[in-house]
């Protein structure tokens, strides 16, 4: 009598099929996070995305943009605005914002820590008290 012949071995399709499965569960997460998820942030948050929307403003030296990140009484006039940036930038180089700390939100004001460098002396990081106002729904910054 003799034994019967063991079965080839055959690929399955488990593991792929599982795979599969836990990818297509990732990418449904992500679109369904994307949808409905929250597009609110919070004052802090706000507060440090007018600290960083300014500083952009005022290294690509867009007077339209720096005026949107700008309180109304410290947005001078396009002239000004330029010539000091100009000014800035030869005497310190290009200013780059490190970080915004103790956020501080009383209302429709709000201050904060905003630390910088100059390239031409990358090594010195400079803090500063900044004051915020909210002016048309929006975060402005209101120091200088």
């Amino acid at each position: 009598m003799s034994e019967p012949e063991p079965e080839p071995d055959r690929p399955t399709l488990a593991p792929f099929l599982g795979g599969l499965a836990v990818f297509a569960l990732v990418i449904l997460g992500i679109v369904l996070f994307n949808v409905f998820g929250s597009d609110t942030t919070t004052p802090g948050d706000q507060v440090a995305k007018a600290a960083v929307g300014q500083n952009d403003a005022m290294q690509r030296q867009d007077y339209g943009k720096f005026r949107d990140f700008t309180c109304r009484a410290k947005q001078g006039s396009e002239a000004d605005f330029l010539a000091r940036q100009r000014d800035s930038v030869t005497k310190n180089g290009e200013r780059y914002l490190d970080d915004v700390t103790d956020i501080t939100v009383d209302g429709a004001r709000a201050s904060a820590t905003v630390t910088y460098h100059f390239d031409k002396t990358a090594e010195t990081k400079t803090p500063g008290e900044v004051s915020f106002v909210q002016e048309d729904g929006a975060w402005k910054v209101c120091t200088g």
